[in-house]
């Protein structure tokens, strides 16, 4: 007796795909690779009662997701509300905070809208009032509305995707913007697809 186990030598052996630590345990390219962040927009419909808004933003500051913009609002159906949720993390992070999402007790339905999705933010734009008549051409260019005149100062509503928000009020900087008070964006599947 040689004092050899029966079987093939190790080098014979066949050996696993993957790549390995130095104790032998599979790694997981996925969990290794650098995910960039990216923006997602994620769509909730949820129990419309009080306290709803609470535990979903709760819920992402407890994993520390950084929320760059929450609007909430009631439905077409009694008893809802539609939040739109803009965050921006690498993919793994947007699908935990997804998962997470559809635990919560009082939300019905998420979804992850697309690139072509229809979305829409308001803002309003308070700037310095001695030069109306530009500030009118400016607010015109980008379909906006001059919503109050005060003798000091103008404000104008603008509403379209947030990069028309951003490059109207880099074109009213030139007045002098006092204050800009942003809803956040509202979005939706764009035709006859529906969110829900």
């Amino acid at each position: 007796m040689t004092g050899e186990l029966p079987g093939p030598s190790p080098a014979d052996r066949p050996q696993p795909a993957g790549r390995r630590n130095e104790l032998g345990v599979k790694i997981d390219p996925e969990v290794e690779a650098r995910h960039e962040p990216e923006r997602t927009v994620l769509a909730a419909w949820v129990e419309h009662h009080p306290g709803v808004l609470s535990e979903v933003s709760g819920l992402f500051s407890r994993r520390q997701f950084n929320i760059d913009s929450l609007t909430v609002g009631p439905t077409n159906v009694d008893g809802e509300a539609h939040i739109t949720l803009v965050i921006t993390e690498p993919r793994p992070g947007v699908e935990q905070a997804r998962k997470q999402l559809e635990k919560l007790v009082p939300v019905i339905e998420v979804t992850e809208l697309d690139e072509g999705s229809v979305e829409r933010e308001l803002a309003l734009i308070k700037v310095d009032g001695d030069r109306p008549e530009q500030v009118n051409a400016i607010a015109d260019m980008y379909r906006g509305e001059v919503v109050d005149v005060a003798p000091e100062s103008l404000t104008v509503e603008v509403t379209g995707p947030e990069e028309k928000i951003d490059a109207a009020i880099s074109s009213f900087e030139r007045f002098g913007v006092r204050e800009v008070v942003r809803t956040g964006t509202a979005a939706m599947a764009r035709g006859s697809e529906d969110n829900q």
